[in-house]
């Protein structure tokens, strides 16, 4: 698998993101997965609202989430199933603002696929829009995928054997997660101005329509499931 990040020019707010990714990157090969940074989705079609103070902010975390907890670095919160950093809302390079990822972000990597194949003209395309993620008891932080397009997101090996002829009982491979870790490798995290990276070769099933929910895992049979009973969180429908 080959990852390589894009620098590009500033992107602004409400400008279209399929003419400026064709613009730094004018043709990609059939089968390529497209990185995307989710500050590019915010800009593009998320609320954009001027940062007046820590409280407004907090305020709109809050609102913005399933569940929100106060933690010594940021807000540790749940959005749309995925556990991220101050419900995504941020302010980094933001000049001034604080960008909220949009409601409907699937559907818009879905529309953005589809407007880049006819212009590549290529029938197989991946895209991930990523996010930094923060690990329990991990320095530092790798990437998500806050939504994705034409590629099966999970992939399944329960019931396989393994070298042993044992068959998995439990594994599942995250591999939209993986694609946007291995995308944000390269495209930094600071002022490197590499929002997007071109992924080829990589070792993925490509799809035309692409089952949301795949990668929402239940919390009943989730790893950290006490921890986040502990602090009272429940799932929609839990009493």
């Amino acid at each position: 698998m080959q990852v390589t990040a894009i620098k590009t020019r500033l992107f602004q707010a409400r400008e279209d993101l399929p003419n400026f990714i064709l613009e730094h990157v004018p043709q990609v090969q059939e089968g390529t997965v497209l990185a995307i940074a989710s500050k590019l989705f915010a800009l593009w079609k998320g609320k954009i609202i001027p940062y007046e103070n820590k409280a407004q902010k907090e305020v709109f975390i809050k609102q913005e989430s399933e569940f929100a907890l106060q933690t010594k670095l940021a807000w540790l919160t749940v959005k749309d199933g995925m556990v991220m950093t101050n419900a995504g809302i941020d302010e980094s390079n933001a000049d001034g603002q604080l960008l909220f990822l949009p409601a409907d972000s699937y559907a818009l990597a879905e529309t953005l696929r589809c407007d880049l194949c006819r212009a590549w003209h290529i029938k197989k395309l991946g895209i991930v829009v990523t996010d930094s993620l923060i690990l329990p008891l991990r320095a530092g932080v790798i990437a998500g995928a806050v939504a994705y397009a034409g590629f099966k997101g999970v992939r399944d090996l329960r019931g396989r054997p393994d070298l042993f002829g044992k068959k998995l009982q439990v594994t599942l491979v995250n591999v939209a997660d993986s694609l946007a870790t291995a995308a944000a490798l390269e495209m930094g995290e600071a002022a490197d101005q590499c929002p997007l990276a071109v992924i080829d070769h990589s070792p993925v099933e490509f799809v035309d329509i692409v089952a949301e929910n795949e990668i929402k895992y239940p919390m009943k049979d989730d790893l950290y499931a006490p921890l986040f009973q502990a602090v009272g969180y429940k799932t929609k429908g839990e009493k």
